[in-house]
C-alpha cells in the first residue's frame, strides 16, 4: 500500500524547478539564482518532514513506500522506499543542496554556459541522486545510476576549468564502463529470478530470496562490485576523480564527491551483500586489501598535490577506503560505522570544497603556493577551514571520529591486521591536512592575498550549518546510529554473518593471594546446623 508520496515529491520538486529555470530568459541571472535557492529550500523542508516520519524502531525493510506500475511486461515498477541506510544519504542531499547554491552563488557567472543552465543541471542532479538512493526496483536503480552521469557531465564540460573537456570525457567513459558491467549483471539477475520465481522481477525483496549457484553468484557479484568500485572510487579505478574534481566548480564538486560517489559504497552495502552473500564473503579479504591500498595510496598522493581541489579529491580516495573496509569487515560496528562515515565524509568534504571555492574566488588560483598568511587577513575564513580540516582527519569531538572509530573497531574484530595497517592512513591524514593549513593559512601574507575579505553573511550561512552538524553529531551520534543499526542488522542476517564473540580459554588461571580474607560459604547441609 502506498503512503503519501513524500519520496516522489523529493524527485518531482527539483525537476519542476529545473524546467522553470530552463524556460527563463538567459539574462535573468539573479532571478535564476533565487529560483534555484527557493526550490532547494522547499525540497529541504520536504526532506525534513520525510525524515521525521521515518520510524527507527520499525521492522520493515523499507518505509514510506511509493510504488507504481511502470513496465508490466518486464515486472518493472517505479518503486521508492527508505531504509536506515538510504535515509542517511537522502538527508545529506537535502541539506547540502541549498548550502551549495549559497556558497557557489557566483561560480557560474563567467562560464561559457548560462547561469540558469547551471542551476537547472544542479537541480536535475539533485532529483536523480534522490532517485538512486530511494529506488527499491533494481531496473529503476540502474536507470538513476546511469542518469546522474548526464547533468554532471555537462556541469564539468561547460562550467569547469581549462581542461574541463578532458575531465568530463574521462569521467563519462569510466562511469559508462561500470554501467555496462552492471547492465549485464542486472540482466543475468533478472534471468535467474525468472527461472526460480516463475516470472521476471527487479524487486529487491524478491531477488534477495533467490538461491544462486556459487559460480553464477560470484560473476554477477563482480559485475555489480566493479561498477560500484568505479563510482566509489577505489584504487585502481579512481583516476577519473582527481581530474573531475580539479576541473569542476567547487559547488558541483561537493555534490559529486560528497554525495554522488556514495552510490558506490551504498550499492556495495545495500545490494551486493544482501543479493550475493556467498560471493561477498568469498571476495571480502581481497576487497579489504584493495580498501587498504586506497587508504594509504590516497593519503600519500594527497601529500604531493599542488592544487587544493585535487588534494581534497585524493583525501576522498583514502576516506572511501575506510568506508569499503568497514562494509566488508562484515560486523555490525563496521557496517554501521561505514554508513555513518558516508554522511560524515559528505559533511567534512562538502565544507572543505566550499571553503576552497571561497579561497579560489578571492585569489583566482587553486594552487596551494598562491596562498599564505590568510589567517591574518581573513581569520573567520581560516578558522572554518581549520574546523573542516580537523573533521576530515577525524579529530575527537567531530562526527567523523565516531564513524572512523566504529570502522576500525569493527574491522579489528575480523581483520586485525587490516585495522592496524589502516591506522597509518590516520597519521597521514593529519599530515596532509595540517600541512595544507600551514602552507595556506599561516606565515607571512602571500602576494595577492593582502586584500582578502573575510567571510560575508552569505558564505557564513553556507558553511556554518555544515560545521554545526559536524560538531553536533560528534557528541550526539545516537539519533543517526539508531536509524542505521536495524538496517545493518538486517543486512547481516541476509549475509548470514554474526559479530565474533570474545573467546575465553578454559585454562585461565586466576591468581589467589594467600593473605586475602575469603568469606566463608554455607554448605548445603547448613540448614541442619552444620557450618563450614
Amino acid at each position: 500500500m502506498n503512503s503519501f508520496p513524500w519520496l516522489t515529491l523529493l524527485i518531482v520538486i527539483p525537476i519542476i524547478g529545473a524546467i522553470v529555470l530552463a524556460a527563463m530568459p538567459r539574462e535573468s541571472v539573479t532571478q535564476a539564482k533565487k529560483v534555484a535557492l527557493a526550490v532547494s529550500l522547499i525540497t529541504l523542508i520536504v526532506t525534513i518532514v520525510t525524515l521525521f516520519q521515518f520510524d527507527s524502531d520499525s521492522d520493515q525493510a523499507f518505509q514510506l513506500v511509493n510504488s507504481y506500475s511502470w513496465i508490466p511486461a518486464l515486472g518493472v515498477k517505479f518503486s521508492l522506499g527508505l531504509s536506515g541506510i538510504s535515509i542517511v544519504m537522502v538527508g545529506l542531499i537535502g541539506v547540502l543542496m541549498p548550502l551549495v547554491i549559497l556558497g557557489g552563488w557566483n561560480e557560474a557567472d563567467d562560464a561559457i554556459g548560462s547561469v540558469k543552465g547551471y542551476y537547472s543541471l544542479m537541480l536535475t542532479l539533485q532529483a536523480l541522486l534522490f532517485g538512486v538512493f530511494m529506488a527499491t526496483d533494481r531496473f529503476l536503480f540502474y536507470i538513476f545510476f546511469e542518469a546522474v552521469l548526464i547533468p554532471m557531465y555537462f556541469i564539468i564540460g561547460r562550467y569547469g576549468g581549462p581542461q574541463r573537456q578532458y575531465a568530463a570525457v574521462k569521467f563519462l567513459l569510466y562511469s559508462l564502463v561500470g554501467g555496462l558491467l552492471m547492465l549485464v549483471a542486472v540482466i543475468a539477475l533478472y534471468v535467474q529470478g525468472a527461472s526460480q520465481l516463475g516470472e521476471g522481477t527487479f524487486d529487491l525483496s524478491a531477488l534477495s530470496t533467490l538461491q544462486l549457484d556459487s559460480g553464477i553468484q560470484k560473476w554477477i557479484f563482480l559485475g555489480f562490485f566493479i561498477a560500484f568500485a568505479i563510482k566509489a572510487p577505489m584504487w585502481p579505478v579512481h583516476t577519473w576523480l582527481p581530474d573531475a574534481a580539479g576541473q569542476t566548480t567547487p559547488g558541483s564538486a561537493v555534490l559529486m564527491v560528497g554525495v554522488m560517489d556514495k552510490i558506490g559504497t551504498f550499492g556495495m552495502l545495500a545490494l551486493c551483500l544482501p543479493l550475493f552473500p556467498e560471493a561477498a564473503q568469498f571476495f571480502a579479504p581481497f576487497i579489504v586489501v584493495l580498501a587498504l591500498i586506497s587508504i594509504i595510496y590516497g593519503a600519500i598522493m594527497a601529500l604531493g598535490q599542488r592544487d587544493i581541489m585535487r588534494l581534497i579529491a585524493y583525501t576522498s580516495v583514502s576516506h572511501f577506503g575506510f568506508i569499503v573496509m568497514g562494509i566488508f569487515a562484515m560486523t555490525s560496528q563496521g557496517m554501521s560505522g561505514a554508513t555513518f562515515y558516508m554522511l560524515n565524509h559528505g559533511l567534512s568534504t562538502g565544507a572543505l570544497f566550499l571553503i576552497a571555492g571561497f579561497l579560489i574566488s578571492r585569489r583566482g588560483s587553486s594552487l596551494i603556493e598562491s596562498f599564505g598568511g590568510v589567517h591574518k587577513v581573513a581569520p573567520i575564513l581560516a578558522g572554518t577551514f581549520l574546523l573542516a580540516g580537523l573533521s576530515s582527519l577525524s579529530l575527537p569531538g567531530m562526527s567523523s571520529f565516531v564513524s572512523e572509530f566504529l570502522v576500525l573497531v569493527g574491522t579489528f574484530e575480523t581483520y586485525q591486521w587490516a585495522a592496524i595497517i589502516a591506522t597509518v592512513g590516520i597519521v597521514l591524514s593529519a599530515l596532509y591536512i595540517l600541512w595544507l593549513y600551514q602552507r595556506t593559512m599561516t606565515g607571512p601574507v602571500a602576494p595577492g592575498c593582502e586584500n582578502f575579505t573575510d567571510l560575508n553573511t552569505r558564505e557564513k550561512w553556507s558553511v556554518g550549518p555544515i560545521i554545526a552538524l559536524i560538531i553536533f553529531f560528534g557528541f550526539f551520534a545516537a539519533p543517526v546510529l539508531n536509524a542505521i543499526n536495524p538496517s545493518v542488522d538486517r543486512v547481516m542476517q541476509q549475509v548470514g554473518v554474526v559479530d565474533p564473540q570474545p573467546a575465553i580459554s578454559d585454562n585461565v588461571t586466576i591468581p589467589v593471594d594467600e593473605n586475602a580474607v575469603v568469606p566463608l560459604e554455607r554448605e548445603a547441609n547448613d540448614g541442619e546446623g552444620g557450618q563450614s
